[in-house]
């Protein structure tokens, strides 16, 4: 690690940190890189990179305007982590502990009462009855599902077969680094002309199947599925419950995967099959999903518009550096945006 002191009377630190950010100065790292074994950046390179330095109240100004794009940003990454944990919550609570049949049963749950996680309009929805089935308890009238039974896992190509057709027309390849960092920059190409089926967009349920094991809604973009990676649909269930549901069995997923790790752990298709879950019948799942589904997409908005906001703060960056674009039409432009 290299500590950075800037000089207070030159440059703004907020506006530096934004600088050594940037697009321009990832570019220009990357091609200072050295390192056979582990890539580093030497001291003398560090001392050399190249810093725009405008005027020291332009600067404020720039890192104003992009400061806010980073706040509203922030905004959004801890709204979806409240935003997640409810919808988790209420789908654990549901689904997998029984809570409204539990508390209807033990009497701590009276019609017309709303309670935390269960409200009033909804007591009529849930059993007041847990039976016996061969995964276990279950509300009755419900079925206790495979996950393969209730969603598609569609398992993604080999797509070094499948070569761009140009510098220009491609698919970024989408495989688990690019899940994990939630962006296809430095992916692979592909072709653009493979199967629709096999190709990402923002919203879809992704599951790293191997090495690591993840499940995301990925919103990095369009992209091309790779192999180790399930794109997850369904016609039966919503969205948020084949991802919660895939979601709850990957702790069991991992230590399957951890089990057989010679050189790189997965699971196969027969651990979905054995990985169970509740499902209710479906005019009850369409009620709870009027509950559920307008916080789980909301999350996906947020995450959405964080990518674009992102896009925007690079842009802007560069054309307010070399004066392409000035300070008061950048502030303007963002207040026409609510920003």
């Amino acid at each position: 690690m290299v500590l950075i002191r800037p000089q207070a009377s030159k440059i703004d630190f907020r506006f530096l940190r934004h600088w050594l950010n940037s697009p321009v100065m990832a570019t220009h790292i990357h091609g200072h890189r050295d390192g056979s074994v582990a890539e580093r950046l030497n001291l003398p390179t560090i001392r050399a990179l190249p810093v725009a330095v405008p005027p020291l109240h332009e600067q404020r100004a720039i890192a104003h305007i992009l400061g806010t794009l980073d706040d509203k940003i922030e905004l959004n990454r801890r709204a979806n982590e409240t935003l997640e944990a409810m919808a988790r919550a209420l789908f654990k609570a549901w689904f997998v502990d029984f809570e409204p049949v539990r508390a209807k049963l033990e009497g701590r749950w009276q019609r017309g009462q709303s309670l935390p996680g269960l409200p009033a309009h909804l007591y009529d929805l849930f059993p007041d009855r847990l039976v016996e089935s061969e995964s276990g308890e279950v509300p009755e009238g419900w079925e206790m599902r495979s996950l393969d039974s209730i969603a598609n896992y569609l398992n993604g190509l080999a797509l070094q077969k499948f070569p761009s057709e140009s510098e220009t027309e491609f698919l970024p390849v989408i495989k688990i680094a690019q899940l994990r960092a939630g962006s296809v920059a430095g992916a692979d190409r592909a072709s653009t002309r493979i199967k629709p089926e096999y190709v990402v967009v923002d919203g879809d349920v992704l599951f790293s199947w191997s090495g690591s094991l993840e499940v995301e809604v990925w919103n990095g973009g369009r992209g091309a599925l790779n192999q180790h990676l399930f794109k997850v649909t369904s016609d039966l269930v919503p969205k948020w419950f084949y991802f919660f549901a895939t979601r709850y069995h990957l702790p069991d997923f991992r230590a399957v995967a951890a089990a057989k790790a010679t050189t790189m752990g997965h699971i196969q298709r027969k651990h979905l099959t054995d990985a169970r879950i509740a499902v209710a019948p479906p005019e009850c799942m369409e009620r709870l999903d009027a509950v559920i589904a307008p916080i789980f997409d909301q999350t996906i908005r947020n995450a959405q518009q964080s990518r674009s906001l992102a896009k925007l703060h690079d842009t802007l960056l560069p054309k307010l550096i070399s004066g392409e674009l000035r300070v008061p039409d950048a502030e303007a432009f963002l207040k026409e945006r609510g920003l």
